[in-house]
């Protein structure tokens, strides 16, 4: 969440060198400290870098081909993927805003951008964590809706765009104070010095609040109701999803058996995709949280601090950004529809253009991959329209779509 944190405890009066005879210099020079420009030698800090251009580039391209996917086709625009492309919005929002500023800041001792990407920084990349836990708990609701209540009236698209807009505003609210409060101030008294052994003052990007509780508080705030409450309403949504499936296993005897567990196998595995996704995203982020909360409660040595700021933050970091990149893997893995639109993505710089525009709605959205809850023997369409282009059937689409 909030990934920029303070790296020095005090404030400069100002930036110069006092004037002083040789031994009252001397004197005050022992009061200040010097840090290396660069926090990590040269092979750990390509290490990071490395690390962190791998987590971009899968971000920034599953990101955009998820969007891309769902936006295309008419066929994938369902209450579902509206929230999944949120997801994949928030991510790449993510990638361009956080990923970059992040790992420049964790490789230079001082914080190097203005003020305004200080704020900016912060504030994108915590609406796009509530955004993402937000999406999730609205999806978690959708399901319960559609699998444990039936009969219930279900979400139309408009109200998916409207709650999704909800959830922006709601993100941007809870996300103001760090906004507000984040600012670049010069550290007294600390200055960073290069292999030329040139000095520089040391700013740092941090939340400037008037008392050191108020920050704790908010710090309890965001974790509570963007991580502990949220994914407690996730994990009871699914458990009560998973006791109806089961109990909705059983055969239903007839003709309709084989239709009805095949359903069932599409629900299950369409629920298990999303559990995995919720389940990735506590894990990718708890690191993150449990530093932060250690940060504000632990009262660390100054030793500790630099050792948890240099070492131990920018791998929580990736982590977090991990979960932004790998969404979109669990999409390809677990929805039929998703996997082929990858495979389209990436196999139509090879096929003929005839090919192309032929076969791209029989590949992705072919009638093998719609599922029909009361198709009956007597609806299967002959054989002379089971190809592609086959006239589409009244029923109810597939769960993965």
């Amino acid at each position: 969440m909030r990934a920029l944190r303070n790296k020095g405890n005090n404030r400069p009066s100002n930036g110069s060198w006092p004037n002083s005879t040789a031994s009252e210099s001397h004197l005050l020079r022992e009061n200040y400290t010097f840090s290396a420009y660069y926090q990590h030698s040269s092979p750990v800090a390509a290490m990071f870098i490395l690390a962190y251009t791998f987590i971009f580039l899968m971000c920034m391209i599953g990101n955009i081909l998820v969007c891309f996917i769902v936006v295309k086709n008419r066929q994938m625009r369902t209450v579902t993927n509206m929230f999944i492309l949120n997801l994949a919005i928030s991510d790449l929002l993510v990638g361009i805003f956080c990923m970059p500023t992040t790992l420049v800041d964790n490789l230079i001792t001082g914080w190097p951008f203005d003020n305004t990407m200080c704020k900016m920084s912060g504030l994108v990349q915590g609406m796009s964590v509530s955004a993402s836990v937000f999406t999730l708990v609205a999806i978690a609701v959708e399901r319960f809706r559609c699998i444990v209540h039936p009969f219930r009236q279900k979400l139309t698209l408009r109200k998916a765009l409207v709650t999704i807009t909800l959830i922006w505003v709601l993100a941007l609210l809870i996300m103001c104070p760090a906004a507000i409060t984040l600012t670049v101030t010069r550290e007294e008294h600390h200055f960073m010095v290069d292999t030329y052994n040139n000095s520089y003052p040391l700013y740092s990007c941090w939340e400037a609040w008037p008392e050191t509780g108020m920050r704790r508080i908010y710090t309890t705030v965001l974790f509570s109701h963007i991580y502990v409450a949220p994914l407690a309403l996730i994990i009871v949504m699914y458990t009560r999803i998973a006791f109806k499936l089961f109990k909705s296993a059983a055969p239903a005897g007839g003709r309709e058996e084989p239709e009805g567990r095949k359903v069932s196998r599409r629900k299950a595995k369409v629920i298990n995709m999303l559990i995995i996704v919720a389940l990735f995203f506590t894990l990718s982020w708890l690191p993150l949280w449990t530093l932060m909360l250690l940060t504000d409660y632990g009262r660390l040595s100054e030793g500790q601090l630099r050792l948890v700021t240099v070492y131990v933050f920018p791998f929580a970091h990736w982590l977090a950004f991990f979960n932004s990149s790998a969404n979109p893997i669990i999409y390809g893995y677990f929805n039929e529809n998703f996997r082929r639109g990858f495979q389209e993505a990436f196999r139509a710089p090879f096929c003929s253009p005839r090919r192309h525009r032929d076969g791209h709605r029989a590949i992705l959205f072919g009638t093998r991959n719609r599922v029909f809850a009361r198709a009956r023997a007597s609806d299967s369409p002959p054989a002379s329209e089971s190809g592609p282009s086959a006239p589409r059937r009244a029923g109810v689409p597939a769960w993965d779509g």
